[in-house]
């Protein structure tokens, strides 16, 4: 059994909540240049070019990509040869707090009745998944507000099929515009449970840009889904063109005969996420 300490993992949350939010992935930075070189439209065009500097400026001054710093949410896969030494949920909280405070970040977590912010951006939203071997990965997402608002979840019928789950995902991104801040990253979940769909959509956005899903169907599932979204036309920031979004990613699961969830989680260019292995 090998001991991992607590304040192991708040220092390594620390880190993440503070670097996620100064350094855009090198994915998603390589998926903005290709964007901007095959991006036809002036404004489009122009969009990305200071998308890119913006990015390339937070790394260079320190400074976060976005002022909505996000929520925090941490996915944990924990090693079932691990013992944590105290309380792990109070560790990384307590790193998103301390990072938070010391990166100079937005606190956005705020409770849903009263309005009141908790003034540090916990409590983090947490997810864990026991795996075998002696190792933990931590995968911090910092989530903003703009891009979460505009995600969907819908209980198909099972015998709207294929065609339906089309439908629903492009239509999100349709109806969502320039609201999520766009070129988006689109997360889907097919399957499972109504709030295991969710929680797939979610998931699949930590998927790196440009690494191929694993399932050949959904991979070819993906492309069709991206080409029909940047068809839409909305393109960078809503200024029309033809990138709406840099990549579809989806993880499905089997579920009920009766049931067909799909749900879409939609990310902005922001994709702000990075993972820890101890």
């Amino acid at each position: 059994m090998r001991e991992v300490s607590a304040s192991r993992i708040r220092k390594a949350v620390k880190m993440l909540a503070i670097e996620c939010n100064l350094n855009l992935g090198e994915d998603m930075l390589t998926a903005l240049h290709a964007a901007h070189a095959r991006e036809e439209s002036p404004n489009g065009k122009m969009v990305l070019e200071k998308l890119i500097e913006n990015a390339e400026l937070a790394r260079a001054e320190r400074m976060p990509i976005c002022q909505d710093t996000g929520l925090a949410v941490a996915f944990v896969e924990i090693g079932q040869e691990v013992h944590v030494q105290g309380d792990i949920g109070a560790a990384i909280n307590e790193g998103t707090r301390q990072g938070y405070k010391e990166g100079y970040l937005r606190k956005s977590a705020a409770d849903p009745i009263t309005r009141v912010n908790t003034g540090d951006n916990t409590p983090v939203i947490i997810y864990y998944d026991l795996v075998p071997g002696d190792k933990m990965r931590i995968s911090f997402m910092a989530k903003g507000g703009g891009a979460e608002n505009m995600s969907i979840l819908k209980m198909l019928k099972p015998s709207e099929g294929l065609a339906g789950i089309k439908r629903t995902v492009v239509e999100a991104v349709s109806q969502a515009g320039a609201n999520p801040c766009p070129p988006v990253v689109v997360g889907v979940g097919i399957g499972g449970t109504f709030e295991f769909a969710a929680l797939n959509a979610k998931k699949s956005l930590l998927r790196k840009l440009g690494t191929e899903n694993p399932d050949s169907e959904l991979a070819a599932l993906e492309g069709e889904l991206l080409d029909e979204i940047n068809n839409l036309g909305i393109g960078p920031q809503g200024y029309g063109g033809l990138i709406t979004a840099l990549a579809v990613h989806i993880i499905r699961h089997s579920g009920h005969i009766a049931s067909l969830a799909v749900a879409v989680n939609i990310q902005c260019h922001a994709n702000r996420h990075q993972t820890v292995e101890i």
